[in-house]
């Protein structure tokens, strides 16, 4: 899932946002695939309710032969080919419409039985775990647990970290608990904050949330940017002790977290489940920090070409040229996607094409009650889907469906190749094919346009996508650095620490010649991320990657190694994935290459708006 802006209560050109059932049938995605109707989900529902219990014969017995574990195994699978399944259509229906009563009624059944059946099978892993390691070779060994040998091997890692059965239990049973300044977060900022109104650029009185304000950072008014940042910022101060100390206790809870389960640190905790060493997120840092100068000509570039005296935050978001007035047809969309990935081969252009016009694996357009924004999401053996709202005067809304058609591919090529308990990828993989798409479509419109301008839309895009997923999702993962070590240490956590070390991170990402409002301090306290800790680093490296596979495959390498990434799914750890396609990330060359051509990036700007 990517970032997105909810949409106002109007659509394009002030038309109403049209009902579900005005929506034509070819623009929605068929889910009759997944359930043919609500009432046969409902079948489902029982018949998990009714086998699950039967967990409990294979309770004491996990670990007594090979044949034991597969068929454990074997039963905990088909268990979640179904869990995986029901939840799927009843995040989709939801989606479709989230104030419908039926689509959260579904949605509460799964995830209070989603609840009973953690419960009933905490014992699995345990029991795994707790058998000895000459045993475990042996089972391995076994031609019976070939299927499983791969996740099983990643499941023992975690020996040294699962604790007793009745310990497991009473994690899992703290969990919500320890995780619910989350909520509180979202509750606080998202309901109870208030906003107020203001004046937009035609003097028409609209309201200020969380969602419109980014839309009022974009307008070429720099007076209305301005007075949206101070009103913006005015509530965050007036709730900042809260905030501060519901983050503060969520580093707490991922502290606790890490040293009852035996990890050095809450970044160790984050990063061992992808066996990725903690050298790869300091390599991230430290190859940014040392490259900050061309971001920084690029702020003196912003500065100049919008004829600003001094450059604040909230004049970072407006495009330096202009938003390119064209409309492009979904059905265009597709052929424009398409088109740019040729270079991948037939069989992928084909099937994505296909998925895309007559299968009918996107929803298009916007509806009311529909979730904003856009994702893929898919099931074993099921489409990939993908959401959207897509808009024919919104040119980056073919960006969006570039980025989302390469989560859906990666997931259709991994299915197809991979087991179930092999195919799903970790998010440090996600970014990558995804990214990777809207380079190659970058290359392509620029190889087709000599429009100054439109090269010049094309190229600010580009540096804008890197300035904010990599420069500045690294000052985002090194603030997560510094305040859970502040924390291991026994350093007090407070608003007042919280703002002085976020304000040195700001000095340093956005340089001398920049004004920095007190207010930007408070912008750690705002940023949901920071609660699903060292998340965000995987943004950057996944960027990084993309740009390192991508200039391969437009250089004429081996597509099939990019392909061979496609397919291995969750196989193998990231490292040794992106490896094998031919990117070393252990190294920080992919990031310093992607920095370089961000560089390259400002020198053509320049040039361009020169």
């Amino acid at each position: 899932m990517i970032p997105h802006l909810d949409k106002d209560e109007a659509g394009a050109g002030g038309a109403a946002i049209p009902t579900r059932d005005q929506i034509k049938l070819e623009d929605t995605w068929d889910l009759s695939v997944l359930y043919v109707t609500p009432e046969k989900w409902s079948e489902a529902f029982v018949e998990l309710q009714r086998i699950y219990p039967e967990s409990a014969k294979f309770q004491g017995h996990v670990g007594d032969s090979a044949q034991s574990l597969r068929d454990c195994l074997e039963f905990e699978k088909t268990l979640s080919l179904l869990i995986e399944r029901l939840g799927h259509y009843a995040s989709l229906r939801s989606t479709e419409d989230s104030s419908d009563a039926a689509n959260l009624g579904r949605e509460g059944q799964f995830d209070n039985l989603m609840t009973l059946i953690g419960e009933a099978t905490a014992f699995i892993a345990p029991e795994i775990m707790a058998i000895d390691d000459a045993r475990f070779e042996q089972f391995l060994a076994d031609p019976v647990l070939e299927p499983w040998r791969v996740a099983l091997q990643k499941l023992r890692r975690l020996r040294p970290h699962t604790l007793t059965a009745n310990e497991e239990r009473l994690l899992a049973l703290g969990h919500s608990a320890l995780r619910g300044h989350a909520e509180t977060f979202s509750q606080l900022t998202n309901v109870d904050m208030k906003f107020g109104t203001i004046l937009d650029e035609n003097g028409e009185e609209r309201a200020l949330s969380q969602s419109s304000y980014s839309s009022f950072l974009v307008k070429r008014d720099p007076e209305l940017r301005k007075r949206a940042f101070h009103q913006f910022y005015n509530e965050f101060t007036d709730h900042q002790f809260t905030l501060a100390s519901s983050l503060a206790n969520s580093v707490k809870a991922d502290v606790f977290s890490a040293r009852a389960s035996n990890y050095s640190s809450a970044r160790e905790k984050a990063l061992f489940q992808d066996d990725v060493p903690v050298s790869v997120y300091d390599n991230l840092i430290s190859a940014v920090r040392g490259n900050l100068d061309p971001l920084f000509r690029y702020y003196a570039l912003r500065k100049r070409v919008l004829k600003l005296n001094e450059l604040h935050q909230y004049d970072t978001y407006v495009p330096i040229v202009p938003m390119v007035d064209t409309r492009v047809s979904f059905d265009e969309a597709i052929d424009k996607v398409v088109g740019a990935l040729a270079p991948l081969g037939e069989e992928y252009c084909r099937v994505l094409g296909d998925g895309l016009r007559t299968q009918r694996w996107c929803d298009r357009f916007e509806s009311k009650g529909k979730r904003s924004g856009a994702f893929s999401s898919s099931s074993y053996g099921n489409p990939p889907f993908i959401m959207m709202n897509y808009k024919a005067d919104v040119f980056s809304d073919v960006y969006t469906l570039a980025h989302e058609a390469g989560h859906s591919m990666h997931t259709w090529y991994a299915q197809r190749e991979q087991s179930y308990q092999d195919y799903n990828y970790p998010i440090f993989l996600a970014e990558v094919a995804s990214t990777f798409n809207e380079e190659l479509l970058t290359h392509h419109l620029l190889a087709q346009t000599d429009d100054r301008q439109l090269r010049a839309y094309l190229i600010n895009r580009q540096i804008d996508d890197i300035r904010g997923t990599v420069y500045r999702q690294t000052m985002f993962a090194e603030f997560e650095k510094l305040i859970h070590a502040m924390e291991e240490a026994g350093e007090p956590l407070t608003l007042e620490t919280f703002r002085k070390t976020y304000r040195g991170l700001l000095e340093a990402y956005f340089g001398p010649d920049f004004v920095l409002d007190p207010q930007l301090e408070l912008e750690c306290l705002r940023i949901p991320h920071f609660y699903s800790a060292f998340y965000v680093y995987k943004y950057s490296t996944g960027l990084s990657a993309a740009v390192s596979l991508s200039q391969q495959v437009l250089g004429g390498g081996d597509v099939q190694r990019y392909l061979g990434f496609l397919k291995s799914g969750g196989a193998k750890f990231p490292l040794p994935t992106l490896a094998a396609a031919g990117v070393d990330m252990s190294s920080p060359a992919p990031i310093e290459a992607t920095l370089r051509l961000f560089a390259q990036r400002v020198d053509e700007l320049e040039a361009l708006l020169a």
